[in-house]
């Protein structure tokens, strides 16, 4: 092999080593992941090119697709009227559907920079969901369906190996620690991009990026562009060297002027309000295996600024934003144990809105999240406006299996604000009056409900995994009270999916 060629990879190898063992702790204990591959597996054409070539060891070539058949029952169908939450009676509430999605990818690295294309495919079949408020409806498909697109495009000059400072540039996803705020959304068929620029400042005892960017909205049958009227810009950094920990400190900025419900035509994402947010947070997370057996992490975040609600009764101007968002959570792993099962507990919190008249916004603003992970895999919830008490058991009979119960239960933070969904909306009722739907109603016990999920993951082979999960949703006192009109009554709900991974 070429000495110099020998030297870049090795160089370059340095570079993604040393931004992995910074990136590592950041990976959660808590969240359910599939299991790993029986052995690792760099994609059917790498492997060819690389065989008898060791020069396209510098280039990577392949992608993913993914299958996945889900159903939902007693869901509210986006765009079918009369469908809400939890609603019994005069109501289409069940909806099956298949979701595909096909991702290919090419990238080339260099001793100081590097480039990646990512094109997606993500098709839909029998979703009954219309999409969001406004949009053209798109029955037969719903919102995660985008049939050819652009998903990420962009360069990277820098190596940290032998300069502190690098340089991203495009359209990229954006992930920081367990997602619980910033998240690539990747459960969705479409995910979450962003047209951005980080800087990034490493070195051996912290990571810094720093960054400004516009999310990308996506519209079936359109190349999906950046919003003009929304940005999202910040620092976030990680250090290792708090003994047996990682801190992390943000500071992040949401801004969205009027004309940001306007950006696209037909958004297949929720966009803002007019909003000008700033979150300022800290996360401590213990380090794997430095603890013994047991982890824990904490989060912390404070939000201040303004926000313009839209809904029935508020101000027409902006209002004065102060909110907060706590979550703790532990476990204990036994590690000398068959099957090596794990208990977590976590607690998470964040405020509601305890007047829509007086002038302050008090709703915890939860910016770019993956919630699927956290507050129940049903979908139901979002970190507003809500307590959520969570009790994790996973175990891992072989290491091709992995299977986890979760069980949830949910209280709103304050009654005299809404009911959020995991999209971040306030839920709505269908007409005035107690009992006939989702509105403000301060007399309301509290209590949402409880979530119980089962989610089991095989790896089938070093290349495909196998995933299955069901949910079952408990209304509680609030719901059944918000609903209790004999024109709607309430019911639990269900949810189940069965999925195909596989990696080419």
């Amino acid at each position: 092999m070429n000495m110099t060629h020998s030297s870049t990879l090795t160089r370059s190898s340095a570079f993604i080593g040393l931004a992995a063992c910074l990136a590592s702790p950041l990976l959660s204990f808590a969240q359910y992941a599939p299991p790993p591959p029986p052995s690792p597996f760099p994609g059917f054409i790498n492997e060819a090119l690389r065989k008898d070539d060791p020069y396209m060891n510098a280039w990577d070539f392949g992608g993913s697709l993914r299958v996945r058949y889900e159903l939902k029952d007693g869901n509210g169908i986006a765009g079918v009227p009369g469908s809400l939450d939890f609603r019994q009676s005069n109501a289409d509430n069940h909806n099956a559907y298949f979701l595909e999605r096909l991702r290919v990818r090419a990238s080339y690295t260099d001793t100081w920079w590097s480039a990646f294309v990512e094109g997606r495919s993500s098709l839909a079949q029998n979703d009954e969901r219309f999409g969001f408020a406004g949009t053209p409806r798109h029955k037969g498909h719903g919102p995660e369906s985008d049939p050819f697109d652009l998903h990420q495009a962009f360069v990277t000059v820098g190596n940290h190996k032998e300069f502190p400072l690098s340089l991203k540039l495009g359209r990229q996803e954006m992930i920081y620690a367990d997602e619980r705020f910033i998240g690539a959304f990747a459960w969705n068929n479409i995910g979450r991009v962003f047209d951005a620029a980080k800087v990034r400042w490493q070195n051996s005892w912290f990571a810094a990026d720093i960054f400004t960017s516009r999310p990308v909205l996506p519209e079936e049958d359109r190349f999906n562009e950046s919003s003009d009227y929304e940005s999202f810009s910040g620092i976030y950094a990680t250090s290792t060297k708090v003994p047996k920990h990682t801190l992390d400190v943000f500071l992040l900025s949401r801004n969205a002027t009027p004309q940001a419900t306007t950006a696209v035509p037909a958004p297949q994402a929720p966009v803002p309000s007019a909003r000008d947010i700033y979150s300022i947070g800290v996360r401590l997370k213990s380090k794997p295996g430095d603890l013994g057996p047991w982890d824990y992490t904490i989060d912390a975040v404070g939000q201040f600024g303004n926000f313009r609600d839209t809904r029935a009764g508020a101000p027409s101007s902006r209002l004065d934003h102060t909110a907060y968002a706590f979550i703790v959570q532990g476990g204990y792993t036994f590690k000398d144990t068959p099957m090596t099962p794990r208990l977590g507990l976590e607690f998470a919190t964040a405020s509601g809105d305890s007047d829509p008249t007086d002038g302050d916004h008090g709703t915890f603003e939860n910016l770019y999240p993956t919630n699927h992970k956290f507050y129940g895999y049903a979908d139901f919830i979002s970190l507003q406006n809500i307590h959520d008490l969570r009790a994790i058991f996973q175990l891992k009979p072989t290491p091709r299996l992995s299977l986890a119960v979760e069980g949830h239960a949910f209280w709103l933070a304050d009654t005299s604000d809404n009911f959020y969904n995991v999209g971040g909306a306030p839920r709505g009722g269908i007409t005035s009056g107690a009992g006939r739907g989702y509105g403000i109603d301060s007399s309301l016990d509290p209590f949402v409900g409880t979530e119980v999920d089962l989610v089991a993951g095989y790896a089938l082979t070093r290349y495909a995994q196998l995933e299955a999960g069901y949910a079952h949703f408990f209304t509680g006192s609030y719901i059944d009270d918000s609903l209790a009109d004999p024109a709607f009554g309430s019911r639990d709900a269900n949810w189940f999916y069965a999925q195909l991974n596989v990696n080419f």
